[in-house]
């Protein structure tokens, strides 16, 4: 009788477990459909005229065709429009995805990767190749190594570092031709990020370092710097197979979490009230990144922290007549952008990947 009691308990929990996540991706479809109506626009395949948040809007609906059966030809013909009409209207040369900033093409990067996974379409994966080999030209600071945060070389920016990090990890495990030289530059990123001061002595990362004194600039600690590094040092784990970068990933998304949440366990951005399109859209890409952690090494408590965060989207900062999603999550609900929404939408495919 304790056997079949123990039994039926777990299978009860699974089935709840099955619902949940089920809702989570019902929620992040009705909310794309909300993102799509309002500000997508198909004659130039981005959201609301936007260049990098366009890129992450087009991440998270690939990733949630990858966890949705039922989406993902829907994601794939949203992502085949805006390969064929966004290149070139981000202030892109030579009609792509290559730019003045590092960051942005690392954004689109990523893009390109989730839509390869997607699709298994090489020309996508080829052209985050094109995009990686630009950005590794941006590794000129006078910091002894790291890369510029633009080619005007006026900043060096954590997050241009933690996404090269990444697309190079991601490109090492997609890429077999090139998965030395990939592995290369990301254990030579990661091995100039962890020692250059920009990750504090409270474990979370500063918005920069100051090319004068190459020191860690006291810059704001924003919710995106603690995520990109997260995906990253994943990835970079399962090219080498050294379990010790997920320690350090570890270590970085606890102490974000402690950071960055109000008393009630919500996420909330460093930059206040006012959250401009570059703010709004910080959140979800933490939370996007803290799913791939938790999907590496399990661990119960990001899980309730990710389903905790979307439960209080979806009832707390949602405006129920207009499936609009505002930017702080705690509610109550604020105007809606399309950052905020796909920053939203963000953490609700996270809550559906781990639940």
């Amino acid at each position: 009788m304790k056997y079949f009691t123990w039994t039926l308990s777990i299978l009860i929990s699974n089935h709840i477990s099955l619902i949940s996540a089920a809702n989570y991706a019902a929620n992040a479809e009705n909310a794309i459909t909300a993102l799509n109506n309002k500000w997508y626009s198909a004659s130039t395949g981005l959201w609301n005229g936007l260049w990098w948040n366009s890129a992450n809007a087009m991440t998270t609906i690939g990733n949630l065709g990858l966890i949705d059966s039922s989406f993902k030809s829907t994601a794939e013909q949203i992502i085949s429009t805006t390969y064929s009409k966004a290149p070139g209207r981000g202030g892109t040369k030579a009609g792509g995805y290559i730019n003045n900033y590092y960051d942005d093409e690392g954004w689109w990067a990523l893009g390109w990767i989730t839509a390869y996974d997607l699709t298994g379409n090489r020309d996508y994966l080829n052209t985050a190749i094109t995009i990686f080999d630009d950005m590794t030209t941006g590794w000129s600071t006078p910091c002894k190594g790291g890369i510029w945060w633009d080619k005007s070389k006026t900043y060096i920016s954590a997050i241009s570092n933690e996404l090269f990090l990444s697309v190079a990890a991601h490109l090492a495990n997609r890429v077999p031709s090139q998965k030395a030289n990939c592995i290369s530059w990301a254990q030579a990123e990661w091995n100039w990020f962890s020692h250059s001061g920009v990750i504090n002595s409270a474990n979370t990362i500063n918005d920069g370092i100051n090319k004068t004194t190459c020191a860690n600039n006291g810059g704001t600690v924003f919710t995106y710097n603690q995520g990109v590094v997260l995906g990253g040092l994943v990835e970079l784990s399962a090219a080498t197979g050294d379990s010790s970068y997920l320690t350090e990933a570890t270590t970085i998304a606890h102490a974000a979490i402690k950071a960055l949440t109000d008393s009630n366990g919500i996420l909330t951005e460093s930059g206040g009230i006012q959250e401009d399109n570059n703010l709004a859209q910080f959140k979800g890409i933490f939370m996007r990144n803290l799913a791939a952690l938790q999907k590496a090494v399990p661990n119960q408590a990001f899980v309730t922290f990710l389903t905790k965060n979307a439960d209080s989207i979806w009832t707390s900062d949602r405006d129920a007549s207009t499936g609009f999603i505002g930017p702080h999550w705690q509610g109550p609900y604020a105007a809606a952008t399309a950052p905020s929404q796909s920053s939203a939408i963000d953490c609700l495919v996270a809550a559906a990947a781990v639940s």
